[in-house]
């Protein structure tokens, strides 16, 4: 079974986080806030003008994740959302908000032609980010959140 974006999050986010200590009482919102702010960055990114093709570079690996603006906007979010009402510190936070970039960047490359139509186009995102190819239920009717957020701006899953 293919997993899905917010299943590559999570993993990614696990790996990046084993080296930095993070207070037992902490971990759990520090892990599903950056996981949160990663995915909701991807899902604001895609009702902004330009905001499909940031994505596909992204997900492609054609942008540099460190200076990427959907890394920016995740940073912005988790620092704001998350760190902010923790109060683990400066060097902590540091450490935390530098791991975003790494996991940004081991996204990218994620998205292919899962369709095999010969081109990386919104289809392929959207199967990207529910996880597998051919068209499941939940993308005929719109691909999850994202897939729904897609078909409010085209008029529909394509």
């Amino acid at each position: 079974m293919a997993v899905n974006i917010l299943d590559l999050i999570k993993s990614q986010v696990a790996a990046q986080t084993g080296n930095v200590e993070i207070p037992a009482q902490a971990k759990n919102t520090v892990l599903n806030g950056l996981t949160d702010s990663i995915f909701g960055s991807l899902t604001q990114t895609v009702t902004k003008p330009g905001g499909i093709d940031a994505i596909k570079n992204l997900l492609t690996g054609k942008a540099n994740a460190a200076t990427s603006p959907i890394t920016e906007l995740a940073t912005n979010m988790f620092a704001g959302n998350i760190l902010k009402k923790l109060n683990l510190g400066s060097l902590l936070n540091g450490k935390l908000t530098a791991l975003i970039p790494a996991i940004m960047g081991n996204l990218g490359g994620i998205l292919k032609d899962q369709d095999g139509d010969g081109d990386v186009d919104l289809q392929d995102i959207l199967l990207t980010l529910k996880g597998g190819a051919g068209k499941t239920q939940a993308q005929k009717t719109g691909g999850g959140l994202l897939g729904g957020l897609l078909g409010k701006i085209f008029g529909g899953s394509r």
